[in-house]
């Protein structure tokens, strides 16, 4: 069974109490469940949907055990279309538990995204195509084949 971290901008750059737009996580969600059978998958905003009014300790405990589940899973897709810290740490975390990083960004030459992901796609239609295609399955398959 294959585990899918879905990792992405929550609060971003943002100065007020908001999040922004979470509707990626359901399309993300929504095209693995079709196309890729027995897929678990762990969405930080769907198991925390009103985490921007956690007091400090349990924004620490949240926190730690989201970054320390993204090293469990063994793909992390990162949505990014602006930086985001929380996300950052997610990466680095998957990256240092050698899982397979996909980062939908603009971002191309942000040092955390060249430095961490395994593929960089332009738009989440493009990573909803690898989806639906199989090929994410597919790479996925050729990495678990290689020595690490």
């Amino acid at each position: 069974m294959m585990h899918v971290f879905i990792a992405g901008l929550m609060q971003g750059s943002r100065e007020d109490h908001l999040i922004d737009a979470q509707d990626y996580r359901s399309r993300i969600t929504q095209a693995l469940q079709v196309h890729v059978p027995g897929v678990k998958i762990t969405d930080p905003y769907g198991l925390h949907p009103d985490s921007i009014n956690y007091g400090l300790e349990k924004v620490r405990d949240t926190f730690v055990s989201m970054a320390d589940l993204a090293g469990e899973a063994d793909v992390l897709i990162a949505y990014l279309p602006q930086a985001s810290m929380g996300t950052a740490i997610e990466m680095w975390t998957a990256f240092n538990a050698n899982k397979y990083i996909i980062v939908v960004t603009p971002l191309k030459h942000n040092w955390v995204v060249r430095v961490t992901a395994d593929e960089i796609l332009p738009d989440l239609d493009t990573l909803l195509k690898q989806i639906e295609n199989g090929r994410l399955a597919q790479l996925l398959d050729r990495k678990r084949l290689s020595p690490d």
